[in-house]
């Protein structure tokens, strides 16, 4: 369970803090919630503190885990799929949806490796987005960075990985 302060990463959301814990009824049974701010885009959620977990809400990386990702970055791995575009936007969302945030970063270079070559529908565009927000976020919050300098740094590593 987490508590006032905490800091927390949802997996389709990215990275905010637990504002408080509210107890709300709702159809006549009373529950508690998490208040879950993001500092970017200062989106609020709530979230049953009983359901917390079964939603990807987790604690966020520790300093050294994001710096390990960072420098991780420009190598990463990336699958060329060949199936159709539904597929490939399924098994983004899967990998977006597991809260694991080198796969989210898989997501983000190879929609942008895919941007570069064929051009992104208007979904694959906005999950690039959403991806580069949840990596982003999360980073910006472990390290107490400023965003725009994350979203640079993570820039700056995937470029040296296309050159590379």
């Amino acid at each position: 369970m987490f508590r006032v302060g905490d800091k927390v990463a949802h997996p389709m959301h990215g990275a905010g803090v637990i504002d408080e814990i509210v107890t709300e009824t709702v159809a006549g049974a009373a529950q508690d919630y998490y208040v879950f701010r993001m500092p970017v885009g200062g989106l609020t959620l709530k979230i049953p503190t009983a359901s917390g977990e079964s939603f990807g809400l987790r604690g966020v990386w520790d300093l050294k885990r994001i710096q390990q990702l960072l420098k991780d970055l420009s190598g990463l791995e990336v699958e060329r799929f060949t199936g159709s575009w539904n597929q490939r936007y399924r098994e983004n969302m899967q990998r977006l949806k597991s809260g694991d945030l080198y796969e989210v970063a898989r997501v983000m270079k190879g929609l942008l490796s895919r941007e570069n070559e064929k051009g992104l529908s208007t979904g694959e565009r906005k999950m690039l987005r959403t991806a580069k927000q949840i990596l982003i976020s999360e980073m910006a919050l472990s390290t107490g960075g400023e965003y725009s300098d994350i979203e640079q740094q993570v820039n700056s590593a995937v470029a040296g990985g296309a050159k590379g």
